[in-house]
Formats: C-alpha cells, sequence, structure tokens
C-alpha cells in the first residue's frame, strides 16, 4: 500500500508525488542531456578519432591525440603541450588567489558602508558584466599604453624600452584576468561578510588575538562558503579562458584555452581540439574534487 504523505498540505500519495517530482524535474534533466550530457559524449568521441588530409574527421579508434598532447608526435618527444598545461593552471590559481586577496578588503569597505549606499557600491561592482569580455580586454590596451603613466613608470625604472607599451606580456595577462574575474569573487564573498558575527571578533581581540590570528580563526571561518563559491566561479573558468591572453599576451603567452581554439579555428584539427577539451574538462574535475575534499564539511551559499 502507497503510503499518505502530506506535501504543502495536501494529503497525497507516494506514487503521486514521486509521478509529481517526475515531471517537475523532466524538463532540467532533458537540458542537462541535450546540451551537456550529449555534446560531452560526442567529444569524447571526436577525440579518438584522426584527422583527414583536408581537416575532416577520419573515423578510427587511436589514442593518437592523447599521446600528441602529452608530448609524443612524428618529430618525436616535446614538452611543449605539457608546458601549456601547467602554465593554464598556474595562470588560474595565480588569478584566483590574488582576486581572493584583493576582494577581502573590498567587501570588507563595501560593508562598512551605510545601507543606502552599500549597494550602490556593489553595482559599481557589478558594472564590469554590463560590458562585452572582448571590449574590457581592448580597454586594457588603452591603460597601458606607452603615453599613460604606467607604461611610462615601467620605462623609467628601465623595465621596457622607451616609448614602449606594457603589452603583450604576462602582467598585461594577469591584469585582465584579474580583472575579468574579481566581481566572481567579491559578490559571493560580500554576501558572508555582510553576515559576519562580529561578536566573535570581539571575543579575538579580548584575548589579545594578533590580526593575523583574528582573520584565521574569527573571520575565514565565517566567510569560507562565500569564498568557496568565489573560488570555484573563478578557476573554472579561468582555466580554459583564451580572449585575454590572446588579446593581451599575444602569441608569447598560449594557454589551453588558446591552444583549443587554433585547432578548431585555423588549424582544423578537431579531433585533436577535441581531445585538448577532455583534457581540460578532467583538469578541471580533478580540481574541484581536491578542493571539495580539502573543504569537506563547508556547505555553500
Amino acid at each position: 500500500m502507497n503510503k499518505l504523505i502530506i506535501w504543502y498540505g495536501e494529503l497525497i500519495t507516494g506514487h503521486k508525488l514521486l509521478k509529481r517530482g517526475l515531471f517537475f524535474l523532466t524538463p532540467g534533466m532533458l537540458w542537462l542531456i541535450l546540451f551537456l550530457v550529449l555534446p560531452g559524449l560526442i567529444l569524447i568521441l571526436v577525440s579518438f578519432a584522426g584527422r583527414g588530409t583536408y581537416g575532416d574527421l577520419v573515423w578510427e579508434f587511436s589514442f593518437e591525440n592523447y599521446t600528441r598532447l602529452i608530448g609524443y608526435g612524428i618529430f618525436g618527444w616535446t614538452l611543449d603541450y605539457v608546458y601549456i598545461l601547467f602554465r593554464s593552471i598556474w595562470v588560474a590559481l595565480v588569478t584566483t588567489c590574488l582576486s581572493v586577496v584583493l576582494s577581502y578588503p573590498l567587501c570588507f569597505y563595501i560593508a562598512k558602508k551605510p545601507l543606502r549606499t552599500r549597494y550602490l557600491w556593489l553595482t559599481i561592482v557589478i558594472i564590469p558584466f554590463w560590458t562585452n569580455m572582448v571590449i574590457r580586454a581592448y580597454a586594457w590596451f588603452l591603460i597601458l599604453a606607452p603615453e599613460l603613466p604606467f607604461a611610462k613608470l615601467a620605462a623609467f625604472l628601465k623595465l621596457i624600452p622607451e616609448g614602449a607599451p606594457l603589452y603583450p606580456s604576462a602582467l598585461a595577462v594577469y591584469l585582465g584576468m584579474i580583472s575579468m574575474f574579481l566581481p566572481f569573487v567579491a559578490l559571493p564573498l560580500f554576501s558572508s561578510i555582510e553576515r559576519l558575527d562580529w561578536t566573535l571578533v570581539e571575543a579575538a581581540q579580548d584575548l589579545y588575538a594578533s590580526n593575523f590570528r583574528i582573520f584565521m580563526h574569527a573571520i575565514l571561518p565565517q566567510t569560507l562558503p562565500g569564498l568557496s563559491v568565489g573560488i570555484i566561479l573563478t578557476i573554472v573558468p579561468a582555466m580554459g579562458m583564451f580572449v585575454v591572453p590572446d588579446l593581451l599576451g599575444g602569441a608569447k603567452y598560449m594557454l589551453i584555452g588558446n591552444l583549443i581554439q587554433q585547432q578548431f579555428g585555423s588549424s582544423r584539427d578537431y579531433a585533436f581540439g577535441a581531445a585538448i577539451s577532455m583534457a581540460l574538462m578532467i583538469l578541471t574535475l580533478i580540481s574541484l574534487y581536491l578542493y571539495k575534499r580539502k573543504n569537506r564539511g563547508v556547505d555553500l551559499i
């Protein structure tokens, strides 16, 4: 016999509740299957295919694309692709860490503002989202131009030649990446800081804790949920970013996202591009798993 269950004030059977649940879940599940699971399966199949003479796919099961990715090719063994993979991880980690470091003082500054102006400051943080990513990247061309103070100061310090811009360079890539992803960390972090229990901070101060200990034991544990969301929202897209490195780094600073774009674009090597995409997905999943394991028990907001 089906047990009777009270669901939002309505007395229904378990079977009817199951049917109702499936009715609500089906559209979302179909969406995920059509636009996430199915493309992922196609990507896996393509990654084991070969490349024809004119860039067409040759359906022959082979691990050649993956061996090529780890460095083995017709000209021997090289570390080029492996270096690009590790460089992408490094850039994503540095971008995330610097975004976190900059977000904490920014969020505390906004949280201390009166309520009537607090959300105005939050709007200023969100404004970059209203502009296309490519336009924001091109804005750095103007900021780092040789006529502006930043490039003149670098030339004065003999870091760059006189009259040269600060791009393409690693510095320009990091500046562009941080400007893109800072709001992704700041917004969820602010939601945790806004609900901070200041009595714990005052208790730590009464016990003569240093500023570092106050942050580590009274502030960080309370802001960890928002920080976890911000880190995930930053490190995942940062690993696959290609617009900023392509524009601000030029050909000198290729990341895995640029390599994928090149394979699906000018090279027309779709099978190898699919293999690189799979490698990026695996790296992302491993990063999320390690982070989740390290922060086990933290409830995301």
